[in-house]
């Protein structure tokens, strides 16, 4: 997807399917895989658009979103300050009092199962609000 390009009127999910073959990289790869992952979680989870280019997944309100950068695919939790993370999966965004993040690195293999419980438990505390 061409910086240039337009967005108007292309669905969120098509838009992101544009940046991860955009990427064509690990960071490619990693936002696709946590993207099933999120899915399986939740397949009612909504995807977003949001901030010029920066997907996102909700469900009853924000779950996380998914940034790229040069050196990790940066995956923060909205309300992940209040999300039981029995896993250690949050690794950045700590000092925080309402967000969490996980920062994934090239070479680094998430923990699917952990993953799909943090977004459920997102779900839940959005739900319960």
């Amino acid at each position: 997807m061409a910086k240039s390009a337009t967005t108007q009127g292309e669905s969120p999910s098509r838009l992101i399917d544009a940046r991860i073959e955009e990427l064509g990289d690990w960071r490619g790869r990693t936002l696709a895989r946590v993207r099933a992952l999120i899915k399986e979680a939740d397949p009612e989870i909504v995807e977003e658009w949001k901030w010029r280019g920066v997907p996102v997944w909700s469900h009853a309100g924000m779950i996380c979103t998914g940034e790229t950068y040069k050196s990790v695919v940066k995956l923060t939790f909205a309300k992940g300050a209040s999300l039981n993370d029995p896993s250690g999966l949050f690794n950045s965004s700590l000092e925080g009092n309402t967000r969490r993040a996980i920062d994934i690195r090239e070479g680094h293999e998430i923990d699917a199962d952990a993953l799909k419980t943090l977004v459920r438990a997102a779900v839940a505390l959005n739900k319960s609000r």
